[in-house]
């Protein structure tokens, strides 16, 4: 598929990128892209990877940086800058975009799970992208977790959080 930026008179990677993401899934949207006037080429006619230029991350193809908001914001954020191994994670950044895959996912689940007692399934990472969205549908199944409580788990889990420590009493 080819897009001509008529100001620019050649290809637009914001363009392209858009055109993509109109036509395709999220997830097969390119994090990267690079803008070549031609395809390096071996003398035999094939690309010549070797000589293909390392993608850079481009600032200008996502949202600038917006630190989270709300607890579930910063603990998702906290969680994805450790799986993912970066200084920060704002709330409109992309799990993916941040270079995250479907084995990190896996991690970051399991992190949140341990975090937050809640379980998450997978498909909601790839459905709910950035630090806002996934911390919203994590919030949203904890609450539904809660609300599903019966008044007699309610008090049982009440009871083994204060144990006997907190009120006062002790067991010989």
């Amino acid at each position: 598929m080819c897009i001509r930026d008529s100001a620019a008179g050649g290809l637009s990677a914001g363009a392209l990128r858009a055109a993509l993401a109109a036509r395709l899934p999220a997830h097969l949207v390119p994090n990267s892209l690079v803008v070549l006037d031609a395809l390096p080429l071996t003398p035999n006619g094939k690309v010549d990877r070797l000589a293909l230029p390392a993608p850079e991350r481009r600032p200008d193809l996502g949202p600038g940086y917006v630190a989270p908001r709300t607890d579930a914001e910063a603990l998702v954020g906290e969680v994805w800058t450790e799986v993912l191994g970066l200084d920060r994670a704002g709330a409109l950044d992309d799990f993916f975009d941040l270079g995250g895959h479907s084995l990190l996912a896996t991690r970051v689940i399991a992190r949140i799970r341990a975090a937050a007692g809640v379980t998450v399934p997978l498909r909601t990472l790839f459905v709910h992208r950035t630090v806002e969205t996934f911390a919203v549908a994590v919030e949203d199944l904890l609450l539904a977790e809660i609300e599903a409580l019966t008044d007699e788990d309610a008090e049982r889990l009440l009871a083994a959080e204060s144990g006997p420590e907190r009120n006062g009493t002790t067991t010989a």
